[in-house]
């Protein structure tokens, strides 16, 4: 197995963008829904205001916890945690695009979350992104 890519244009170029077909919600976490929301979730971030957690949107639903839904693309790339560029090209594609984006950063990937409307035009930019740098 290849280790990390940190070069700026090497991991662009091996991205290869995939949308997931799940729906995700960023939700607050309350004593009251944790078990639920911190057993299913995929990511988790702590800040001075409470605990957000990135959870299907169809548990969110359940819980009767309402916000938008995100489609979640992954970049295949093992993308080095010290690489420079990588998340401002994906953002600043999909920014020009007119499209949200919010990253978020794992130790093997990096993911893009863009409104789920926006999923399938997000994965054309990033595609098309991806060979400009060949």
């Amino acid at each position: 197995m290849a280790g990390p890519v940190r070069d700026r244009e090497a991991m662009i170029a091996a991205m290869e963008p995939r949308l997931d077909t799940r729906r995700w919600r960023f939700v607050l976490v309350s004593p009251d829904n944790a078990p639920q929301l911190l057993g299913a979730a995929i990511g988790t971030f702590r800040e001075d205001e409470g605990v957000t957690a990135i959870v299907p949107s169809e548990l969110a639903d359940e819980l009767e916890i309402e916000g938008p839904d995100f489609a979640r693309i992954t970049l295949m790339v093992h993308s080095d945690l010290e690489g420079v560029g990588l998340t401002a090209a994906v953002s600043g594609a999909l920014a020009y695009a007119g499209i949200a984006c919010n990253m978020v950063a794992a130790f093997h990937h990096d993911y893009a979350f863009v409104p789920a409307e926006r999923g399938e035009k997000a994965l054309g930019v990033l595609q098309e992104l991806s060979p400009s740098v060949t």
